[in-house]
């Protein structure tokens, strides 16, 4: 009897132990989606292509590269930012009255969405209040600027 008492409290005690421990789920981290997303790539793809001329606040480098701070380019009409990166400047460029002179390449390299987030980062950083560019957008200006483009070359 004691035999079966035992096995019996060894079962129960097995069962009252597992019963309190707390089965862990994996839980994969879920990727940053949205406007965080774009915010997050868009600040590499300024580090790596950026930064060098427009420095790290943005603030760019007087009468040569221009600040990212609050300035019309920035905060104002999207598609005009657009054709910036995708064309770049070969010449001075009047910014909110100042003049700018140093050359910016062209990169249209970079794909829509790469562009849509450099952009949205640019326009949600340095204390600029812009909106979102998306990748459609992108891809609108960039074919429009082609056929432009495509009709100066003819």
């Amino acid at each position: 009897m004691t035999k079966y008492l035992l096995t019996f409290l060894l079962a129960f005690s097995c069962f009252q132990l597992r019963a309190q421990v707390k089965t862990r789920t994996k839980t994969k981290a879920k990727p940053a989606t949205g406007l965080a997303a774009s915010i997050s790539s868009g600040k590499v793809i300024y580090v790596n292509h950026c930064l060098t001329c427009h420095q790290a606040d943005g603030g760019g480098v007087p009468n040569m590269n221009p600040p990212l701070i609050k300035t019309s380019y920035v905060t104002g009409d999207h598609t005009q930012l657009i054709k910036v990166v995708l064309n770049g400047f070969s010449e001075n460029v009047d910014i909110d009255g100042e003049s700018y002179s140093n050359v910016m390449p062209a990169h249209d390299f970079l794909k829509d969405r790469e562009i849509a987030d450099v952009l949205t980062y640019v326009r949600k950083s340095f204390g600029n209040k812009g909106g979102a560019i998306t990748a459609a957008q992108v891809k609108t200006v960039r074919a429009k600027n082609k056929k432009k483009t495509a009709i100066k070359n003819i």
